[in-house]
C-alpha cells in the first residue's frame, strides 16, 4: 500500500487512477511515499524518510526545493503541456485585450451606472477613447517554443499575424509541431526590436529572471504590447512602469499582478488564470498521477525536473533502483555486490542528468536487507529502492 499526501485539491479524474487496494490518499498522510501538489509552498517543508516522489500538477516547480529533493533521492515530476491549451487560449484573449482596449472600455461602461437614459449617448460619445488596432498583419514575437509557445505561434499564424519564434533549446517534438510559416529568430534583441507584440513562454531561472528590463525596453518599438502568462519574475516591474510612462509599452498583460501594477490603465492584471480551466486541472492531475504510479510501481521516470527520463520493461523477479552521484565506477560497485550474492542481472538501464545518475537493474532472485545495506553504503549513493 502506497500512502499519498495531497497538499492541494486535486481533480477527481486524476485520483480515480489510484486504485483503493493499492493507494491511500489523504491531506494529512504521515511520512507519505509521494506528494501531489499544485501551488502549495514546499520550500521549508521537512520530508519524511519514506518520501520517494513529488508530482506537481502543473509546469512550474518554483514552490518545490529541487536541490534538496535531488540530494535526498526524491524524484520531482511536473506536467508540461497538460495545461497548454488553457494557457494558449488566454494568450489569444490577451492579444485582443491588449489591442482593442476591451478591458478598459468595459470598466468605463460599467461606471455609467445610474446615468439612466443618457447611457446610450454617453457610450457613443465616449467610445473613441477605447479605439485600438487589429492584430491581423501585425508582427508577434513568441519567446519560448515549448508546448504552449508552439500552440500560440500556430494560432497566431491562423489569425493572420506574422510570427517570429525564438527558442535556442527547442525540442525535436516541438519543432515537428511548429508551423512552417513561423520565422526562426536566433537573436533575441532583434526580435524585441522589430515586433509589435511579444508573448513570453519560458521558465523562471537565473538566466531568465528579469529578462524584460530597462535595457531590453530601450530596444523596443514605441507602442509595443507585451503578454506575460509565464512567470512574474521574468519582468522587472519598475522598469515596465517606466516603459509604459514614456510610451514604449502601450499595454502589458500579466497573469502575475502585484501592488505596483494595480490601477494603471495600460496594465491588464489577470489573477493568475492561465491554467484555470476544468480541462487543464483534469489533464494536469491525470498526468501527475500517472507519473507517480509509473515511478512507484515500476521505477519509470518521465517528465522529471531533476532525474533523467528512464523506461525499461521489467524482465526479472526484482527491480533495483538506485540514484547516485554521476561519477565513475558507481554501477561497477553495485554489480560487484550483486555478483557476490550470486544474483544474475537480467537487464539494466543507466541514465544521467547533470550530476545525477539513475539506474534500473532487473535480477532473478530476492534482494536481502544486507544487499540493500551494502549498496546504500557506497559513497555517493543517494537512494536505493526495491520493486518486486
Amino acid at each position: 500500500m502506497y500512502n499519498i499526501q495531497m497538499l492541494n485539491s486535486i481533480s477527481k479524474k486524476g485520483l480515480e487512477l489510484l486504485p483503493n487496494e493499492d493507494y491511500k490518499v489523504a491531506n494529512d498522510a504521515t511520512n507519505p511515499d509521494a506528494i501531489l501538489v499544485r501551488s502549495a509552498n514546499m520550500l521549508d517543508m521537512e520530508f519524511g524518510s519514506n518520501l520517494k516522489a513529488i508530482a506537481r500538477a502543473g509546469a512550474g516547480v518554483n514552490n518545490i526545493p529541487i536541490d534538496k529533493c535531488t540530494e535526498k533521492g526524491i524524484v520531482v515530476f511536473n506536467t508540461p503541456g497538460a495545461n497548454a491549451n488553457g494557457v494558449k487560449e488566454l494568450v489569444i484573449a490577451s492579444l485582443l485585450l491588449s489591442s482593442r482596449r476591451i478591458y478598459q472600455g468595459i470598466n468605463w461602461a460599467q461606471s455609467l451606472k445610474g446615468k439612466g437614459d443618457e447611457v446610450p449617448k454617453l457610450i457613443e460619445k465616449g467610445k473613441s477613447q477605447f479605439e485600438g488596432p487589429e492584430i491581423y498583419g501585425k508582427r508577434i514575437g513568441v519567446i519560448g517554443l515549448g508546448a504552449i509557445g508552439v500552440m500560440v505561434a500556430n494560432d497566431a499564424i491562423s489569425l493572420g499575424m506574422e510570427v517570429i519564434g525564438y527558442d535556442p533549446f527547442i525540442s525535436v517534438n516541438a519543432a515537428w509541431g511548429l508551423s512552417s510559416s513561423v520565422i526562426h529568430e536566433t537573436n533575441l534583441d532583434h526580435l524585441m526590436a522589430t515586433c509589435d507584440y511579444i508573448t513570453v513562454h519560458v521558465p523562471l531561472t537565473s538566466e531568465t529572471k528579469g529578462m524584460f528590463n530597462k535595457e531590453k525596453f530601450a530596444l523596443m518599438k514605441k507602442g509595443i504590447r507585451i503578454i506575460n502568462l509565464s512567470r512574474g519574475g521574468l519582468v522587472v516591474n519598475k522598469d515596465m512602469l517606466v516603459a509604459i510612462e514614456d510610451g514604449t509599452v502601450e499595454c502589458y498583460v500579466t497573469d502575475f499582478p502585484d501592488e505596483s501594477l494595480l490601477g494603471n490603465d495600460k496594465v491588464v492584471t489577470v489573477p493568475h488564470l492561465g491554467a484555470s480551466t476544468p480541462e487543464s486541472e483534469e489533464n494536469c492531475a491525470m498526468m501527475a498521477v500517472k507519473e507517480l504510479k509509473d515511478y512507484l510501481e515500476r521505477g519509470i521516470i518521465k517528465n522529471s525536473v531533476n532525474f533523467p527520463d528512464s523506461d525499461m520493461v521489467k524482465s526479472g523477479a526484482t527491480r533495483i533502483i538506485t540514484a547516485h552521484e554521476n561519477v565513475p565506477n558507481m554501477i561497477g560497485q553495485v554489480t560487484t555486490i550483486l555478483a557476490k550474492h550470486k544474483l544474475n542481472i537480467g537487464d539494466m538501464l543507466t541514465h544521467h542528468k547533470n550530476n545525477l545518475g539513475y539506474n534500473m537493474i532487473d535480477v532473478d532472485g530476492k534482494i536481502t536487507e544486507e544487499i540493500v545495506k551494502n549498496i546504500r553504503e557506497i559513497e555517493g549513493m543517494k537512494m536505493v529502492r526495491i520493486i518486486e
